[in-house]
């Protein structure tokens, strides 16, 4: 294959060696294509013109510690494939670094649509976008109730202490991607780790759960979650935080992230909220908090894609606005605390 045809972050050569001893034989030499949309972990799909499959690898260059780490979201996945959450199948997990350069696990690739925009779900009525983010919360919900040690994950994490390791955490990443001074954050940081709240009982967290790290099949159901990389266990209510989040700034930052909610029949932030707590029943009485942490956590990942854009190192279209998206993002997060 010439150089033009190989993605970036892919040495498909050493690929083709490495295959049939870990994922089965070939049927021709792989061909590959960056899939668009991605603005962290990489994912490729992959084919050598009979089957098709699915390699993820971390970004290339500047990454945060403990982040794209392949081997927990390979993990976490292959865990799950048991319960009725839905997940893709795994079929390898590699770590040498001799093959493509960096860890990288290849998946089923599985058919179904990534909604994002709410001009992509309007055209399905409301009856029909009412049912899809119906589920979308059952199945938080039922990811939430899965008991770690019963799948083999009792070690993924240290769910004791988890919100005040988040809040720390992120201000570490933080720093770590530093090109300007950002006030809001430091004042957020402060009044998170200042109010920290007892912990909702521990269980497994995506991390990053939206409409779109899910593909839902033409019958409207979820048929894999997708995106497991900062998968752990901790406190659940950060992951319907975050998913409100998102919602929450749809109206106004469409551009940059997801704005399905605002699709007619999409559950509303309130109808959410009281479908989660049938669904888990979890004390949801600091969710303010939860919501600041959110956006803590959203600004500080814009702000490492912002350090890598900005260092040449992002792969892709569409990355030349994210700096603008942190600056809503903590006003946000600090409004939610004031509400708390």
């Amino acid at each position: 294959m010439s150089a033009p045809s190989t993605p970036p972050g892919l040495d498909l050569d050493r690929l083709g060696i490495w295959w049939p001893d870990y994922v089965g034989p070939l049927d021709g030499d792989l061909r590959a294509t960056l899939i668009a949309g991605g603005k962290s972990n990489l994912t490729y799909e992959v084919t050598d013109g009979t089957g098709v499959w699915i390699l993820r690898r971390p970004p290339l260059g500047h990454v945060l510690a403990t982040a794209h780490d392949m081997s927990r979201e390979h993990r976490v996945m292959s865990a799950l494939r048991p319960t009725a959450v839905p997940v893709p199948e795994t079929f390898a997990l590699c770590e040498d670094l001799d093959v493509i350069g960096s860890p990288f696990y290849v998946m089923a690739k599985v058919v179904g649509t990534p909604y994002r925009r709410a001009s992509e779900l309007s055209p399905l009525g409301a009856e029909r976008v009412r049912g899809i983010s119906t589920r979308l919360v059952d199945t938080l919900a039922t990811l939430h109730a899965v008991d770690p040690a019963a799948v083999g994950l009792a070690d993924f994490g240290r769910a004791e202490g988890f919100l005040a390791r988040q809040v720390a955490r992120w201000k570490t990443q933080l720093d770590a991607s530093h090109t300007r001074d950002l006030p809001a954050a430091e004042q957020l940081y402060h009044r998170l780790a200042g109010s920290v709240p007892p912990e909702s009982a521990p269980g497994i967290v995506h991390g990053d759960y939206r409409l779109d790290n899910v593909l839902v099949d033409g019958h409207d159901q979820l048929v894999a979650v997708l995106d497991w990389e900062m998968a752990t266990l901790g406190d659940p209510l950060t992951d319907l935080a975050l998913m409100l989040l998102y919602q929450r700034l749809g109206a106004s930052l469409g551009s940059l992230v997801s704005d399905v909610g605002e699709a007619p029949g999409y559950l509303g932030e309130t109808e959410i909220l009281q479908r989660y707590d049938d669904g888990s029943g979890r004390d949801l009485s600091r969710f303010g908090f939860y919501l600041g942490l959110a956006a803590f956590k959203l600004a500080v990942i814009l702000e490492g894609i912002h350090y890598r854009y900005l260092h040449g190192q992002t792969v892709g279209p569409g990355f030349e606005h994210i700096g603008e998206a942190i600056h809503p993002l903590l006003a946000v997060g600090l409004d939610a605390l004031d509400q708390d």
